[in-house]
């Protein structure tokens, strides 16, 4: 249905497509079929998604976030995807907005700057005044971006539905891909979740015995006026952190621990949103953390947040501390943990695949390691090895990257190790007591108590079921399905060969003792017989390439 809906589209990419030199889409979007599609190159995939348009950068962004789906060059390119497009005039932005308003705009707001100060593919931002005197900010949908999303969505899904029924995408599960996407780009054009997310990050990270909350801001939601389509929040002066001029506030002696302090802030910051709150800001790239007026910073656009269980959690924690050791066998084990497919691994291939990532790291200064990039390389490992890892694991990887970049940039001479020592230690003492002692304790001693309880009458139940003869054992094995298969084959081809034998010798037998015509041409059937019986046990053989 979308073939006929989206033809004018359809067009426009197969041009797109093939002014960039990938051949391949013109006879995917045809219908043409392929067992293993070839990606273009990483700087001309990311030419593509631009020429396509908004949605499409939105979609590179996406895949950015997918180290276990693409390789490190694809994903270090498509991470430098910018949405930024040129702005909507007013006329048309202040109709969104009168709209969406339950009273008239000049009775809500004092003043409005009619010039944005950021445009997006999905929304602009303008800074106004409201009636009581207050700064806002205000981010409004573009008009008729959800039309536009609707269409280039149905299109998408189109293509995965074709690409899914290659090996490529049953191998990489496209669709599932496709509808992540589009779920992803649907919430967007909701506002109230994005400021749902914004109030509970702004929740979690105002009390913390990592950092001074005092220091870190996330704007606070004018939910009166804020619905699907307008966003109205607290307007919070300051510049992209990297373009910060800390001179402002502090002394030139003071700047190098101003942004040693800085760093660490960021970095304790986040890892409480990932380790501790399973909440975090998934796109902390320099444009999203900003260095107010007054010395704080400041956490913008919280539109892509990620979530993480307590299991995981657990299993990342110990995962940066068999980073750290350089452990590939508790590498490997831990992927296996978080793994969500079903699929049989060669543990020891796993294991020797990530023992030679990390050797080369063997020598090297804990100081120098990059620890993003490590993560990169063990999801990219498991993606090689046909392991699939749950989609936030990409979030989880893009966000270090972002951050640990950030740091890097910001300030030189940051020492990672010496940051998130301190921090390790205390998530494991986390996990063995948590957040109160006391109440664990008092906990386990429950559950000894309840074992305790409960131990004696199991254990009558197990000498009851064994002297009665009622005790039964369901075993359950994998990869016993080929082993079983194998063996009925052998059976069957040793009962021929076995039947083929008889024959034979009885044809040998009634031959030798054969007086009359009759029982020579019953001799000469049964060898007849046993002929085809053969010849055709031995092309059965030699078809199923196992002869030995």
């Amino acid at each position: 249905m979308f073939l006929t809906q989206t033809v004018p589209r359809q067009r426009e990419i197969i041009e797109v497509v093939l002014r960039n030199g990938w051949d391949y889409m013109r006879s995917l979007l045809t219908g043409g079929k392929t067992d293993e599609p070839q990606l273009p190159t990483p700087a001309v995939l990311k030419n593509i998604l631009v020429d396509l348009g908004p949605v499409y950068v939105k979609l590179g962004q996406l895949l950015s976030t997918r180290p276990d789906l693409l390789s490190a060059a694809y994903i270090e390119e498509l991470s430098t995807l910018q949405d930024e497009v040129p702005p909507v005039p007013w006329s048309e932005v202040e109709l969104v907005i009168r709209k969406q308003l339950k009273r008239p705009l000049e009775e809500t707001f004092r003043t409005v700057n009619h010039v944005p100060v950021a445009a997006g593919s999905i929304a602009q931002t303008h800074r106004a005044t409201l009636a009581d005197g207050k700064e806002v900010a205000l981010k409004v949908q573009r008009p008729g971006i959800d039309i536009t999303i609707a269409q280039d969505i149905a299109l998408i899904q189109g293509i995965a539905d074709l690409v899914a029924r290659t090996d490529f995408g049953q191998n990489y599960d496209i669709k599932s891909i496709a509808e992540e996407f589009t779920k992803a780009l649907e919430a967007e054009l909701d506002f109230k979740r994005e400021a749902g997310f914004t109030d509970q990050l702004r929740r979690n990270l105002s009390a913390s015995r990592w950092y001074d909350p005092t220091q870190i801001v996330v704007a606070e939601i004018n939910w009166h006026l804020t619905t699907e389509k307008l966003l109205v929040m607290e307007w919070l002066d300051g510049v992209p952190i990297l373009s910060a001029d800390l001179s402002i506030i502090h002394n030139p002696q003071n700047l190098i621990p101003a942004r040693k302090a800085i760093t660490t802030l960021l970095f304790r910051v986040f890892f409480q949103q990932i380790y501790i709150d399973g909440f975090f800001h998934a796109d902390p790239h320099p444009g999203n953390l900003f260095y107010l007026i007054d010395g704080r910073v400041a956490l913008l656009d919280c539109g892509m947040v990620g979530r993480l269980d307590p299991r995981t959690q657990q299993i990342l924690t110990e995962m940066l501390l068999a980073i750290v050791d350089l452990d590939a066998q508790r590498c490997a084990q831990l992927t296996l943990q978080l793994s969500d497919s079903a699929q049989p691994v060669i543990l020891a291939k796993l294991e020797n695949d990530y023992d030679r990532m990390l050797r080369k790291y063997y020598n090297a200064s804990l100081t120098d390691i990059n620890f993003s990039r490590v993560i990169y390389e063990i999801l990219q490992i498991a993606r090689n090895n046909k392991i699939r890892l749950p989609s936030n694991m990409g979030l989880y990887a893009k966000t270090l990257a972002n951050l640990e970049g950030v740091a890097r940039t910001f300030n030189p001479e940051v020492n990672l190790f010496d940051e998130i020592k301190p921090l390790i230690t205390d998530l494991f003492s986390r996990q063995l007591l948590g957040e109160s002692p006391v109440r664990s304790l008092l906990r386990t001693a429950l559950d000894i108590k309840s074992l305790s309880l409960q131990s004696p009458r199991q254990i009558e139940l197990l000498l009851d079921r064994v002297t009665s003869e009622t005790l039964q054992w369901n075993l359950s094995l994998q990869g016993l399905d080929g082993v079983r298969r194998t063996m009925d084959d052998a059976a069957n081809r040793l009962s021929f060969s076995i039947l083929v034998g008889s024959l034979i010798m009885g044809a040998a037998m009634i031959s030798s003792r054969a007086t009359t015509s009759q029982l020579s041409y019953v001799s000469s059937v049964l060898f007849a017989a046993a002929s085809l019986l053969g010849l055709w046990l031995i092309i059965s053989i030699l078809r199923s390439g196992r002869l030995r």
